[in-house]
């Protein structure tokens, strides 16, 4: 790995994209280099109080814009790129959330189509405290008001799809995408499969915090100063991506309906585990059925994405993943500060 650079970019409005793939490179990244980036949030910013309705002041496909794509020198199809994020810094003192009529886990929508109104379109702000951490969420309807903790993480990071496709930055999928997993926060790193020269990475899509599953589709929405460390993994091919932090190793699945999403990240995460550590198919598939976790991203985005998760300590003496990639970008990384 060469010496960290650090690059700073910052998108003008015309400069957001909102596919992976199809676009040109904004800037070029060496593996090795140090990264900070301004994201906005996946209204674009137009969203920033109860009046403001998504329907009325976003306008389709203008939602979830991503900054990039970034040219990644010497990243080809069958390597992979890793995305050590870290840090992840709310860009305002605040960020929304919203219902959308036939948008989220618990409505109708046109592809469960019921003969039931849609949800009713509002929008919620949130007070983001960062020195204090917190993040406030105040009913519409009631005085009750909560803090809740400030958990920043990255809702969409992918590179550009294989065979010359351009994926809306909303779909999930092998290429990552809008992921919008909360286990996607400073301190994890992303494994993602090169399927272009150049990988072409970008991200957007923060949010300060999130549930599992992400029922109403709307996470806390917020743009964000994002620091992040690359590097690229010559000869090594990824099909799903994975993520890897200083106690687990995940797999992610991305597919609808949601068990198909599950058995993608569990098979992944099963050959890894053989992979990792030798134990015989059978024998790290019953491991996985004991010690696993399934954290669910989203089921609402057009492909759902689900978890397959294991803690290292249960592992049997596992050979580096990756090289070591992790710890090595997250040594370099503290190095840095």
């Amino acid at each position: 790995m060469t010496a960290m650079e650090k690059i700073t970019y910052r998108p003008a409005r015309d400069e957001l994209a909102y596919t992976f793939g199809g676009r040109m490179q904004v800037a070029h990244l060496r593996s090795g280099d140090v990264l900070e980036v301004f994201t906005e949030d996946c209204f674009g910013g137009l969203v920033r109080g109860p009046g403001d309705l998504p329907s009325q002041v976003c306008r389709m496909p203008y939602l979830n814009p991503v900054s990039g794509p970034f040219f990644v020198e010497d990243a080809e199809p069958g390597d992979t790129l890793a995305i050590h994020l870290i840090s992840i810094t709310p860009a305002r003192d605040w960020g929304v959330s919203s219902t959308f009529p036939h948008f989220g886990a618990l409505t109708s929508t046109s592809h469960t189509a019921t003969l039931q109104p849609p949800l009713e379109e509002r929008v919620w702000v949130y007070g983001i405290d960062r020195q204090a951490g917190t993040v406030r969420f105040q009913a519409t309807e009631t005085d009750h008001a909560i803090d809740m903790p400030l958990e920043p993480m990255i809702g969409t990071m992918g590179v550009a799809p294989g065979g010359f496709e351009a994926r809306s930055t909303i779909v999930p999928d092998t290429h990552g995408g809008n992921l919008d997993t909360p286990q996607l926060h400073a301190g994890t790193t992303l494994y993602l499969g090169v399927r272009v020269h150049g990988a072409m990475l970008a991200l957007g899509d923060g949010h300060a915090r999130q549930g599992e599953g992400e029922a109403c589709g709307v996470g806390v929405e917020i743009a964000t100063t994002t620091t992040l460390a690359i590097e690229v993994i010559k000869g090594v091919a990824t099909v799903w991506p994975r993520l890897e932090t200083d106690t687990a190793i995940m797999s992610i699945g991305c597919a609808r309906p949601l068990e198909d999403a599950y058995r993608i990240a569990q098979h992944d995460l099963v050959s890894w585990v053989e992979s990792l550590t030798g134990l015989e198919t059978l024998d790290a598939y019953q491991l996985i059925s004991q010690a696993g976790r399934a954290p669910i991203g989203n089921v609402c985005d057009p492909n759902y994405t689900v978890l397959a998760a294991v803690d290292k300590a249960l592992l049997p003496a596992p050979a580096t993943r990756y090289g070591g990639v992790h710890g090595r970008l997250r040594q370099s990384a503290a190095g840095m500060r």
